[in-house]
């Protein structure tokens, strides 16, 4: 259980760290890209077997983790920006509820099969997107604002999807760590060759504070799936209890952190939101 307590905190503290990028004037693009080759770096540290760098191209799963870095880098910044706009509460639901995704792949590439309860927990985990991201504000800027979370939810669940497909069909159990590190490292290529095509009109300038903050965000970045994946060898409980006591904490965990720290402001609407969050959760994970 342990495992699991600290999996929770490090997931809610990217959230924290986003909305104090804000605060603090880093630039986030900059700091995301630190974020990542510190998380690779992090990886590869606890990879314990030789790494034969010439090989990585020719596993199957190497082309994949090229795409998942591009969707990475984008994600994580569309996180980001909901973190700080809309408050860590709506981001971590955006990011939490994408479960629904791998659950329909699921479907539709390995025959699996939906009871009512899934249907409704999915149906339910839509509706929680949408009433966890209302804020009272002009019509018009809550329509632009409300994309952010939609891109996050979808973002999210694809890159779910795409790793499950990978790891169901290329990845062996003794390659995640490298696999993870590759696709750390690949996010951090996209992003480089970004804001290198970027210098071109406007120097690049190293600031301190952006590489601080990307390491800030690189360390529980990793733990956060590190100490997942440790939580999942417990014996006592199953995967689908893991990942729904996972989900649900970080969600309740993340806007205890947004209220204390920040004083969000969370409306009838917003916690509707995320007790349909909890039951959608629930719901597909044991029904």
């Amino acid at each position: 259980m342990l495992d699991l307590a600290l999996s929770v905190l490090f997931s809610s503290l990217i959230f924290v760290i986003f909305k104090l990028y804000d605060t603090h004037k880093i630039q986030t693009i900059y700091a995301i890209i630190v974020n990542y080759i510190t998380a690779c770096l992090v990886g590869i540290l606890f990879y314990n077997q030789p790494i034969q760098l010439h090989t990585i191209p020719n596993r199957g799963w190497f082309y994949g983790t090229l795409l998942l870095g591009v969707l990475f880098i984008v994600v994580f910044n569309l996180m980001a920006r909901t973190s700080q706009r809309l408050g860590v509460s709506v981001a971590s639901v955006a990011t939490k509820m994408s479960f629904v995704i791998p659950v329909i792949l699921g479907l539709i590439l390995y025959n699996e099969r939906l009871s009512f309860f899934k249907i409704l927990g999915i149906l339910l985990a839509l509706a929680a997107v949408y009433f966890a991201s209302v804020k009272d504000t002009p019509r018009a800027i809550q329509k632009r604002a409300f994309l952010l979370p939609v891109m996050v939810f979808l973002g999210s669940g694809i890159i779910d999807g795409s790793i499950k497909y990978l790891e169901e069909n290329y990845v062996e159990t003794n390659e995640f760590p490298i696999f993870s590190a590759t696709v750390f490292a690949a996010a951090a290529t996209t992003g480089l060759i970004f804001i290198l095509i970027k210098s071109i009109k406007n120097p690049l300038k190293l600031n301190l504070k952006n590489v601080l903050g990307g390491i800030a965000l690189g360390i529980p970045n990793f733990f956060s799936i590190f100490f997942l994946l440790r939580a999942l060898q417990n014996k006592t409980l199953n995967s689908a209890s893991i990942f729904t006591l996972n989900n649900v904490a970080i969600v309740m965990f993340s806007t205890l952190l947004g209220i204390i720290l920040f004083r969000e402001k969370i409306s009838s609407k917003n916690w509707g939101g995320i007790t349909l969050a909890v039951i959608s959760i629930i719901l597909v994970a044991f029904f």
